[in-house]
């Protein structure tokens, strides 16, 4: 069981998601408004927030980024905006995960069981140990999540830096996409586009593209790797 806090102004759909998530025993509240939830994320606290773009107060991408200023609580956004950039734009302000309009609940319920596994993890004892990471220029630091890239220090997401993290343990070792999935995403499926979108987006933070890497190789078909540049 999660607490979960459902942030939709249609009344209909956020009593339907209320109902749904209630009777898989999950504790639930609702709110219609982006203050509503920034005021009950920051005096009450939640496992998860399913988090709508369209609300009538604050735009949704906005009210994100101010409930990161507030709490590293997962947000999992709805929103019917499934352009890549977009998509880009919303985990880089800091969603865990996002559902494009209309969706099912037995789709919601596969996606925050795999954000709560995540949260999970990341309070695991794997990400919590050893001594930092270096390849090339990068340094990453598990331990206290920072990390470098020629002294430098990068800003990366939460998910960006997992993912980081995780092909730098394993220099030049070509990981497949569903490795990715199961161990970064704790996801058992899913689509190509959110590992590309974030390979995109550190790429970018990285200094490199896709046809010029210098850290991050996709092998088309098998796998990316991570490698220091030569």
């Amino acid at each position: 069981m999660a607490s979960v806090l459902v942030v939709e102004d249609d009344p209909f759909v956020r009593s339907a998601l209320i109902r749904h998530l209630t009777e898989a025993a999950h504790a639930v509240r609702g709110v219609g408004t982006a203050l509503e939830a920034l005021r009950d994320v920051a005096q009450v606290g939640f496992d998860v927030v399913i988090l709508d773009l369209g609300l009538p107060d604050l735009d949704g991408s906005e009210a994100l980024k101010m409930l990161r200023g507030l709490s590293d609580v997962p947000v999992i956004v709805a929103t019917a905006r499934d352009d890549e950039a977009e998509v880009v734009r919303l985990l880089n302000a800091g969603a865990d995960d996002y559902l494009v309009k209309p969706f099912s609940v037995e789709h919601l319920s596969a996606r925050l069981a795999a954000v709560l596994r995540r949260a999970h993890a990341r309070g695991g004892s794997a990400a919590a140990v050893g001594a930092p990471i270096r390849v090339g220029g990068l340094e990453i630091d598990v331990r206290r999540r920072l990390a470098t890239l020629d002294g430098a220090g990068l800003d990366l997401t939460r998910k960006e830096f997992d993912l980081l993290a995780f092909l730098a343990a394993r220099p030049g070792e070509v990981v497949a996409r569903r490795e990715l999935l199961a161990e970064v995403w704790q996801q058992t499926y899913g689509d190509d586009q959110t590992i590309d979108v974030h390979l995109s987006w550190l790429r970018r933070k990285l200094g490199e593209t896709a046809a010029r890497p210098r850290y991050l190789h996709t092998l088309r078909g098998v796998g990316v790797k991570l490698e220091p540049p030569v």
